[in-house]
């Protein structure tokens, strides 16, 4: 297909927390209450194209060739034409390869997707840093998606959130590792974690805690990626993912965003791990699980995975890269 200056085709890639985020200082600028540290998927991606139309009288977005309410989008672009000087209203094309809203961190491969589509497109050429503040603002995990391999996002302290933003800690290849998403729903959640986030500070008395210990987490998980001391790395991952969901189930109302498989899956993971396989689980908002291994193991935590009643498909990825221009 042909674009024009107007035009830009760009894939990003899911990511997961290794050590979560969850809950915001700042819910208008989307700055996180708390810094992450994640693993970006090659097998999770989005792809965005980004057409800015002169007479268009509000932005078209598609979302797997299905049209969707422009508002939560329609801010977002603002920013892009306000700093690009431009009027144009935009024609948004989007396909995820995963289900979509269904807790495998679509939010993050779609604005990072769109952050970097949409900036070539009015002709900008914004640094990686200023892409993940931008993403940030349609999605905090998008910070994370703008980079490949692990990345942490800090919180920051400035209120206009300029020192909150995502880098690079470790590039995929430098140490692989393998993630096996057990999918085990795909449809949406009932509950986004824009809506599960709000007023925390309010709607549970484990709040504070969380917040509390989140920089001791975040050191810990340095340490382990630079060590490559992969059973610190999945322990870390392992506890930080209890700790969230536990956060969540204390939260007024209660947020169980597991179903009956994701809970099989977990103890298949331990069980895998109990008889000698270097594997971890982690789950963020949703009923997915990602087992995280070494990739000698992956084989056998496909075949485990594939057995778990419930489990609709045991999907594999590598590390992936960086978002990036595909026209």
């Amino acid at each position: 297909m042909r674009h024009g200056p107007n035009a830009a085709t760009a894939r990003a890639y899911s990511n997961i927390a290794l050590i979560k985020y969850w809950g915001k200082r700042d819910s208008a600028l989307n700055l996180p209450a708390v810094g992450s540290i994640s693993i970006t998927l090659d097998a999770l991606y989005t792809d965005t194209r980004v057409t800015f139309v002169s007479g268009l009288e509000q932005d078209k977005i598609e979302i797997g060739g299905r049209t969707t309410d422009p508002a939560r989008f329609t801010g977002f672009l603002d920013r892009i034409r306000q700093h690009a000087d431009i009027t144009a209203r935009a024609r948004v094309e989007s396909w995820n390869n995963f289900p979509t809203g269904a807790g495998l961190a679509s939010s993050a491969s779609g604005f990072a997707a769109l952050a970097l589509a949409a900036t070539q497109a009015a002709g900008l050429n914004l640094s990686p840093r200023e892409l993940s503040i931008l993403a940030r603002q349609g999605s905090g995990s998008a910070a994370r998606s703008i980079f490949g391999g692990y990345a942490e996002m800090h919180r920051g302290e400035r209120d206009d959130g300029t020192d909150a933003f995502a880098e690079p800690l470790l590039d995929a290849d430098a140490w692989p590792l393998d993630v096996v998403v057990a999918i085990t729903a795909t449809t949406s959640k009932s509950v986004n974690s824009t809506t599960g986030m709000q007023d925390l500070d309010q709607r549970s008395d484990y709040y504070d805690a969380w917040v509390g210990h989140a920089e001791t987490d975040l050191a810990a998980m340095r340490e382990a990626i630079e060590d490559r001391d992969f059973a610190r790395l999945g322990a870390l991952s392992e506890m930080s993912c209890l700790k969230l969901h536990g956060l969540m189930l204390s939260t007024r109302p209660g947020l169980i965003y597991w179903n009956a498989a994701t809970v099989a899956a977990m103890h298949a993971v331990r069980q895998l791990r109990a008889d000698g396989v270097g594997v971890y689980f982690t789950i963020d908002a949703g009923p997915q699980v990602k087992a995280v291994c070494q990739p000698a193991d992956t084989d056998r935590v496909v075949a485990a995975l594939e057995q778990v009643p419930g489990v609709l498909e045991a999907r594999r990825s590598g590390l992936g890269p960086a978002a990036h221009r595909l026209d």
